[in-house]
């Protein structure tokens, strides 16, 4: 079997994860933390959304640690096609929910201060920037995983 780097029980995989799910958590503890998120929709649904990331990415961190330091593969075509449908859904969610977060934060800081002023925008900003680096990881692995499936 080809060994592709990326890929469901490799090392670069096990880093993919750990990024997404350090991303994801920095990305929610951004809007969580001391802000009033709530009073938005797109604020709520990013923190939604990574509230999800973080429990997917968290198990398969540990599915990836389990692999790379036992050295026991757990490539089977049912457990990818699970993976990769996981990553992709929540790809797309997390792009969704980072892209509606910046916009709205643009949008409230352009209409006027009073309405998010510069520290709060500020944290808005770097929500938002922590949810797009966690949607890039998780593609990515998603792409990694769908290159292994027709080897298979």
């Amino acid at each position: 079997m080809e060994e592709l780097p990326g890929s469901l029980g490799t090392s670069a995989s096990l880093a993919l994860r750990l990024g997404q799910t350090i991303f994801s958590t920095a990305s929610l503890l951004f809007m969580c933390l001391y802000v009033e998120f709530y009073s938005y929709t797109a604020f709520c649904y990013l923190v939604t959304v990574m509230g999800l990331v973080v429990p997917w990415g968290m198990t398969l961190v540990i599915v990836d640690a389990y692999a790379v330091f036992v050295r026991c593969s757990p490539r089977q075509p049912r457990i990818i096609i699970i993976l990769i449908a996981g990553d992709l859904a929540l790809s797309y969610l997390s792009l969704a929910a980072a892209c509606s977060t910046a916009s709205t934060t643009m949008l409230l800081h352009d209409a006027d201060p009073s309405y998010c002023p510069a520290k709060l925008c500020t944290r808005y900003q770097l929500s938002a920037a922590m949810a797009f680096l966690s949607w890039f990881l998780s593609i990515g692995s998603c792409l990694f995983n769908l290159w292994l499936l027709p080897s298979l």
